[in-house]
């Protein structure tokens, strides 16, 4: 697929590129927190390839969804630690 899907992020529709991670839309969104630690420090990507879990995210509910490994698909809804 080419183009643009929106996916919403934190209840706000954004259109992105299609076929590209979830965690590369989010950057380029402007999202530096994906989720905060257990002390509310913001936590964001380090590997990009699913090893570090640092880019977890609440993806149409379901939790810890490493955002590095998640293809955007149209309408999918995002919460992330900000």
């Amino acid at each position: 697929m080419t183009g643009n899907v929106t996916i919403v992020v934190d209840g706000v529709p954004h259109p992105v590129p299609a076929d590209i991670t979830l965690a590369a839309a989010l950057l380029n969104l402007g999202v530096a927190a994906f989720r905060r630690d257990l002390s509310h420090n913001a936590r964001g990507p380090v590997c990009g390839m699913g090893t570090c879990f640092e880019c977890r995210v609440t993806v149409d509910g379901v939790t810890n969804v490493r955002a590095c490994l998640e293809l955007v698909r149209a309408g999918m809804s995002v919460q992330s630690g900000a």
